[in-house]
């Protein structure tokens, strides 16, 4: 399999650059691979699709507030982005600068902050800065949005890129299939009898990075902190006796329960993962996905081939692009249903 597989043409108007005027205001794209279905509905119209004794895996990572802006004593600007916290006042960041950083140099922030180049590793930068991180970019860091919005973050986006149910601080971009959910589709499910488990995942700046290696295989992602914990192995296993669906809500969900269930069964996780699911990779954990529009030629967007069949998703996608559907993190949603149902035996 080359990159090129995964390519598809999108008209720029389909970028959403906002999110829709509320949170489950935006459309959605059925995909149902056993019965070779593909429905145009709302979002609101996600509880039709789920069954009592479903399950819902939200992933619960927080967006932190990763951007921000200097310049080095020289006056050259330099933008950072926080891609991993490693202690209270050291990170990996990507930088971008007219001219590279040396080690040990200084870039000066604003309000009197700064941050020194400690070293590099390949695209990332060790960065170790005067004041502890929790409290330097809330004071003066920026949401970090998609590169791909080509906008700076507004007020709104301190809230809209964000999920409602969002707790553990660490990621650098948002879950996006769990920001369609406002409180009141919460409640909907969960009257509907679906239940809820979370798992963590803090998405890192990677998730945007572009693959250089055209045979998909060569490829490696950067790791992830992953937490899958005792409640949310009870929750799928409690699931599957019920006869329900685990139903991971966005990629990132799917990849932590996947990572977890590496030795074969799902087992808690506290840790990293590199997993990347291509097709031909079998599911253990998850029976369908609620997942967002992904870019051309992007992993997300091979994990979501992976689950769903790579022609049957391009189809969907060649059909989303004709019924001008929304598409990227603020975008519209697909809820994937492979051709089995039933954990372990999907594959591509």
């Amino acid at each position: 399999m080359h990159i090129a597989d995964f390519d598809y043409a999108l008209p720029p108007d389909l970028i959403a650059k906002y999110p829709a005027s509320e949170r489950s205001g935006s459309r959605l794209l059925i995909v149902d691979a056993k019965e070779e279905l593909l429905l145009d509905r709302r979002f609101a119209d996600l509880p039709a699709f789920l069954r009592a004794a479903d399950l819902l895996v939200f992933n619960d990572t927080r967006v932190i507030k990763a951007r921000l802006r200097g310049r080095k004593p020289s006056g050259g600007r330099v933008e950072i982005l926080v891609e991993r916290i490693t202690s209270p006042r050291t990170a990996v960041a990507k930088l971008r600068a007219s001219k590279t950083p040396k080690e040990n140099s200084i870039v000066e922030l604003e309000n009197n902050h700064s941050a020194r180049i400690v070293g590099r590793q390949g695209e990332f930068f060790q960065l170790e800065f005067s004041q502890p991180l929790h409290g330097l970019l809330e004071e003066i860091g920026e949401v970090p949005l998609p590169p791909y919005l080509e906008r700076d973050a507004e007020p709104a986006d301190r809230e809209r890129y964000q999920t409602v149910y969002a707790c553990n601080e660490g990621a650098v971009a948002a879950p996006t299939a769990g920001l369609h959910f406002d409180d009141a589709m919460l409640h909907r499910t969960l009257n509907a009898g679906v239940r809820h488990a979370y798992v963590t995942l803090h998405v890192g700046a990677g998730t945007f990075q572009v693959l250089r290696e055209e045979a998909i295989s060569a490829n490696r992602l950067h790791a992830e902190r992953v937490q899958v914990g005792v409640s949310a192995c009870e929750a799928v296993k409690e699931t599957r006796a019920l006869g329900g669906r685990v139903i991971a809500v966005g990629t990132t969900s799917v990849r932590a329960l996947e990572a977890a269930s590496a030795t074969g069964s799902l087992q808690p996780f506290d840790g990293e993962t590199d997993l990347f699911i291509i097709p031909g990779y079998r599911f253990r954990a998850v029976d369908a996905v609620l997942t967002n529009f992904h870019l051309p030629r992007s992993s997300l967007l091979m994990l979501v081939a992976a689950f769903g069949g790579s022609d049957r998703i391009l189809a969907a996608y060649r059909h989303a692009v004709a019924e001008k559907y929304r598409f990227f993190s603020y975008g519209d949603a697909m809820l994937v249903f492979p051709e089995s149902t039933r954990s372990g035996a999907h594959g591509s």
